[in-house]
């Protein structure tokens, strides 16, 4: 791979290429891509959206909305550190027009829109999505599709339908949100289909980035970002190099921040702060810290310091493989190859015995398991019967409460059940346990 084709500034649709010198340096491409994706409504949803604790009754704890706008700003840090060195080992890019800041915009758009395909009710979402095609009332489907297209619906997945969001052609809207195709590059951190699905030690492999639908898109970007093909009998690829940087920035957050916000629920003792995350300090303040009055502002302290170590770290350790990267020989993420990776497994460790699988988490999970499962068979059941022309009075009026953009009467069974996990996935928190009280009677 090389850099030249990797920082493509092509969009959906171009007819012509786009050249970096000769962009507007007041509305560069790179950064339109950011506005685009803060203006975008299924980036809005992110902000009652769980990050953490399901439904947070507090002020403080994290939605998707913070931690994506989080993982952005370490992004672009990541980027413009990266991007300084790369041009100074790649002439020709600098000659060309690009700058450091290239890389910032790049990596902190793909970051910012990194959870944008997630459903409601965090990572249990997608698990909800998928269990009730594999166990749940969904299954009555499975002979009707082919076994990939199956797999997409029972292994449901946030990255894959992120892409779908940016990129899917709508009536009226040709290629979604129009991003370059340097910044979906960076956001495709597993460029892979469903199967095959066989564990790998490639990081890359772990889950898939794209449904049967939009293959031909997937395929589009892929050849004009020269990514490599690993030449499977499946569509498989080798990761952008900027992908590497969106996920340290992703595992540098949630690692610190989602610990931070364990200690200031009460969840994980103060105690841990100071001696789990010292470890990834060299020197602390101490007479700061102790003069600080109040938890999360010691907390914040730490992990301000400890966040900065990380992104030292990861900058580090993706100089040091450029090559190997380029190359697609790399593959493992940037923190498991740092020096702090038992620290970082440490913090990991208390966060899912105190944070992940505490009760709270647990019990609301739970209802986000009944909530999605229950919208899944009223929507789906409603569409389909409306589609084969037997809706029944109640199907008439669930049909009403689907937008028109998903009144998808496509003859592909397929295409229509991923229309309703679509619309289904884009909600937040709050607004699928409203609606679901008002389907089931609970509220009126």
């Amino acid at each position: 791979m090389n850099w030249e084709q990797l920082l493509s500034l092509k969009r959906f649709g171009d007819a012509e290429q786009r050249i970096r010198a000769e962009q507007d340096e007041t509305r560069l491409g790179f950064e339109v891509d950011y506005d685009r994706i803060v203006f975008s409504s299924s980036f809005r949803s992110l902000q009652d959206k769980t990050q953490v604790i399901p439904l947070s009754e507090t002020d403080f704890v994290h939605t998707r909305l913070t931690h994506s706008l989080e993982v952005s700003v370490v992004g672009r840090t990541l980027g413009r550190r990266v991007g300084q060195e790369l041009l100074k080992r790649h002439p020709k890019l600098s000659e060309l027009g690009y700058t450091f800041n290239d890389f910032g915009a790049i990596v902190a758009s793909a970051c910012l829109m990194h959870d944008i395909g997630n459903p409601p009710f965090g990572h249990s979402g997608e698990k909800a999505i998928g269990e009730y095609f594999k166990t749940g009332k969904g299954l009555q489907y499975k002979d009707e599709l082919s076994p990939i297209e199956y797999q997409d619906l029972i292994d449901f997945e946030g990255n894959a339908n992120g892409f779908k969001i940016v990129t899917e052609t709508k009536a009226g809207i040709d290629g979604g949100l129009r991003l370059s195709y340097a910044t979906l590059g960076a956001f495709m951190k597993y460029p892979k289909e469903s199967l095959p699905k066989k564990p790998t030690s490639d990081i890359s492999d772990k889950k898939y980035g794209f449904f049967q639908s939009d293959k031909e898109v997937f395929l589009d970007i892929t050849q004009e970002l020269g990514l490599i093909s690993k030449a499977d009998e499946y569509i498989s690829y080798q990761r952008h190099p900027l992908a590497f940087l969106v996920e340290a920035a992703d595992d540098i957050c949630y690692t610190i921040i989602d610990f931070e916000d364990g200690i200031n629920l009460g969840l994980i003792d103060e105690d841990y702060a100071l001696e789990y995350m010292s470890k990834l300090i060299h020197k602390i303040n101490r007479e700061k810290y102790y003069g600080l009055e109040h938890t999360k502002d010691r907390t914040a302290y730490l992990r301000a310091i400890a966040i900065n170590a990380l992104i030292d770290e990861a900058v580090t350790v993706f100089l040091n493989n450029e090559e190997a990267i380029l190359a697609g020989i790399f593959n493992r993420s940037l923190l498991d190859k740092c020096k702090y990776e038992a620290q970082i497994n440490d913090i990991l460790k208390i966060s899912v015995e105190k944070i992940y699988q505490s009760k709270e988490v647990i019990e609301k999970e739970l209802a986000g398991y009944r909530i999605i499962a229950d919208l899944l068979d009223v929507f789906t059941s409603a569409l389909n019967n409306t589609y084969n022309e037997s809706p029944s009075s109640y199907d008439d009026l669930v049909m009403n409460l689907l937008p028109k953009e998903y009144h998808s009467f496509n003859e592909n069974l397929y295409h229509r059940l991923l229309e309703v996990c679509s619309f289904i996935s884009k909600m937040s928190d709050g607004y699928a346990t409203r609606l679901h009280k008002k389907l089931t009677g609970v509220s009126m």
